[in-house]
């Protein structure tokens, strides 16, 4: 048995197909498939089932490959152990950004972060939630940025800093001559949402539900995959739209007259990095960690957790 059967093993078990797993595992699929039998065979065993498409692990190919993963993990911390030593930063970061965060929270730290380490090559991923956990199980990504608490065992949370939600009111409401709101005033037949997948429509579902909102009726109709689509229609139809306090800083002053804060305690998001429980790199995402507080305005990073608002729906 040796290491690079056990890192073929885990391809097919991440692609589930022979000739994808052989493509990024950078050799043919003769030579993956003929490696994996040998395996097969030391164990006496079979893992995978070939007769389905895609290709599944069998029972005993599941506990298997549960263990492959940890023992392929620990030997990577033996170059990570060596590179700390050499003070090393260098290599490929691959992170995951769910979509409310990426547009504006990615241009904050991008710049500096590559200047202060030009030996890292920087790949970010924008994903929805569900994804890049995934990834980060299968180990496709090395850390993603998104909304926590999630509750799954399978991944660590890291908080970075707690982002406040404000509302975006179009002139014509009757919301628009409010300086501060509170849950309690929106109704959801006037709000625009995001799609379902996104943890952020969620997030404004429940406020909307602690301030004993209705139920959506028909004309809550429209849907977006993107903040700004939401910004746009609010500006030139109606109604409002909750949005996250980084995507409103640097709108033009005369946009800012629809920005309405929340009353306190303002409900607010949890931002943070997350990892596999047996995450590698360390360095490397303590230095991400750094840059990117740094690079949060003062009166974000240095909020304190005062009213979360869940990533699940509530009731679901």
């Amino acid at each position: 048995m040796t290491l690079v059967q056990l890192e073929y093993l885990l391809a097919v078990d991440t692609h589930r197909h022979f000739a994808t797993a052989a493509d990024n595992c950078f050799v043919t699929q003769p030579t993956l498939s003929m490696q994996l039998q040998k395996l097969e065979e030391e164990l006496g065993v079979q893992l995978f089932d070939r007769s389905r498409v895609p290709v599944r692990p069998t029972e005993i190919g599941k506990e298997v490959i549960a263990q492959a993963r940890i023992v392929v993990a620990e030997s990577k911390k033996i170059r990570e152990i060596v590179q700390n030593q050499k003070q090393e930063l260098s290599g490929e970061l691959r992170v995951g950004v769910i979509p409310t965060l990426a547009p504006y929270l990615i241009p904050l730290f991008v710049t500096s972060f590559m200047e202060k380490y030009p030996d890292v090559r920087l790949v970010v991923q924008e994903l929805l939630t569900e994804e890049i956990v995934q990834k980060l199980n299968y180990e496709l990504l090395d850390v993603g940025l998104l909304v926590t608490p999630l509750e799954d065992k399978s991944i660590k949370e890291l908080p970075l800093f707690y982002e406040a939600f404000v509302a975006y009111i179009n002139p014509s409401h009757p919301l628009a001559n409010s300086k501060a709101i509170s849950p309690e005033q929106l109704d959801l037949d006037e709000l625009w949402v995001l799609n379902e997948g996104h943890c952020f429509r969620s997030q404004v579902l429940n406020i909307c539900n602690r301030g004993g909102g209705t139920t959506p009726s028909g004309h809550f109709d429209y849907k977006s995959g993107s903040l700004e689509t939401l910004k746009r229609i609010v500006e030139t139809q109606r109604g409002l739209t909750l949005l996250p306090e980084l995507s409103v800083l640097d709108i033009p002053a005369e946009k800012q007259l629809l920005v309405h804060t929340f009353r306190e305690p303002q409900p607010q998001r949890e931002v943070s990095l997350v990892v596999h429980r047996s995450f590698l790199k360390k360095r490397l995402i303590e230095a991400l960690q750094n840059e990117i507080v740094a690079a949060i305005p003062a009166h974000i990073r240095n909020r304190k957790n005062q009213q979360v608002v869940g990533v699940k729906e509530l009731g679901s």
